[in-house]
């Protein structure tokens, strides 16, 4: 198979889909790798390196989209590139059509093969090519809200973990899954008071007991948000359902109960955000806007400013499927592996994960009745 990676597009979207130790594995496998010029710079890695390993350059996107069978990305291709979809043509990637109806239309009139990181789905319900962007979205998610809870960004000017005789800063987290848990662990190794609302009692139970105690739990219910709200210095929306929307819990009116300079990051926008205040993407280059007194930063890619981590952690988890859908064809690997099939989101110019049919308002597709038989 011939399997293209362009260059990012997405502002300050740092980040390549493939490493130069991911694109030697699959030229080992025996398929060609074309690695567009320059798209591994953000990540650190030099077009020699991928050379080195057997990718061949190529010095335009549109030529990498024309001659891959495969286009692996990180995030979603942005309306300057849908030009380039194809029929035949597999798009692997960050895709939370949820959120992006435009995109998805698009998709579907040009019958390409969607298969969605964020949907890839393992019998115990874990979602393996999302878990290290998680990873490294909670945890940043602490340190982008500390950073903004300082004056010089418009914040309270108060420290995380204050100091001996002042007390440290409350930080609420809405969602108990790899996000909000990453940002616990580092909300508490910065010393904040940390809250944790969730509505799993048995993921609450989890998390006192991972915690030892130490973070307080809420089950999530409108009034033990709105009550967790109005304390809250640092409010991190971590709320994920797999390929739908983000469901709003926090309203406006509980923001505007926050006091001044209070820090809302919401990594859930990238899916429509989980706070009804969170009404824009913002970019690396400008990531924050002020609402009722509120800092809001609702960054959609987070993990694109630490790339070179990033680009590693999502190589590791990528690289084995990627080496499937090469080896087999989409088809095939789409049999033989059922995690895969919850990734395709579009097929043959339909939606095939309902979630996504439901939030873009187009028919829904089960992608077993348009599969040939095997």
């Amino acid at each position: 198979m011939i399997i293209g990676v362009p260059k990012e597009l997405k502002n300050n979207e740092n980040r390549v889909a493939l490493t130069p130790g991911g694109a030697a594995m699959l030229h080992a496998a025996g398929h060609e790798v074309l690695i567009e010029s320059g798209a591994g710079g953000g990540s650190g890695f030099s077009d020699e390196e991928y050379a080195g390993e057997g990718a061949q350059i190529v010095p335009e996107a549109a030529e990498v989209w024309a001659r891959s069978e495969m286009i692996m990305k990180v995030k979603e291709p942005l309306p300057s590139e849908y030009d380039y979809f194809r029929e035949g043509l597999t798009l692997f990637t960050y895709l939370h059509l949820a959120a992006e109806p435009k995109l998805t239309e698009a998709l579907v009139r040009s019958k390409v093969t969607g298969i969605a990181y964020e949907t890839i789905q393992l019998p115990s319900g874990g979602l393996p090519l999302l878990t290290p962007m998680s990873e490294v979205a909670g945890r940043m998610s602490v340190q982008v809200g500390a950073q903004f809870l300082e004056q010089s960004y418009g914040g309270r000017g108060i420290l995380l973990g204050g100091v001996p005789g002042v007390p440290p800063a409350d930080v609420i987290i809405l969602g108990g899954g790899i996000v909000g848990t990453n940002a616990a662990k580092m909300a508490l190794g910065l010393g904040a008071n940390v809250v944790v609302i969730e509505r799993s009692a048995d993921r609450l139970r989890y998390l006192d007991d991972v915690f030892f105690g130490r973070i307080r739990t809420l089950m999530s219910n409108p009034y033990n948000i709105a009550n967790a709200v109005q304390k809250a210095d640092l409010l991190i929306g971590a709320v994920l359902i797999p390929g739908a929307r983000a469901p709003k819990l926090v309203t406006e009116d509980m923001v505007k109960t926050m006091k001044p300079g209070a820090v809302i990051v919401d990594v859930a926008v990238d899916q429509g955000g989980s706070i009804e205040t969170v009404d824009r993407v913002t970019t690396h280059s400008q990531p924050t806007y002020e609402k009722h007194g509120v800092i809001h930063y609702a960054v959609a890619n987070m993990p694109g400013a630490v790339p070179r981590t990033s680009t590693l952690a999502l190589t590791n988890v990528t690289i084995t499927y990627a080496l499937e859908i090469a080896g087999k064809g989409v088809t095939r690997a789409l049999y033989g592996n059922p995690p895969l099939k919850l990734g395709v989101n579009t097929y043959q110019g339909h939606v095939t994960y309902p979630a996504v049919a439901e939030a873009v308002g187009l028919p829904y597709t089960g992608l077993d009745s348009l599969l040939p038989i095997s």
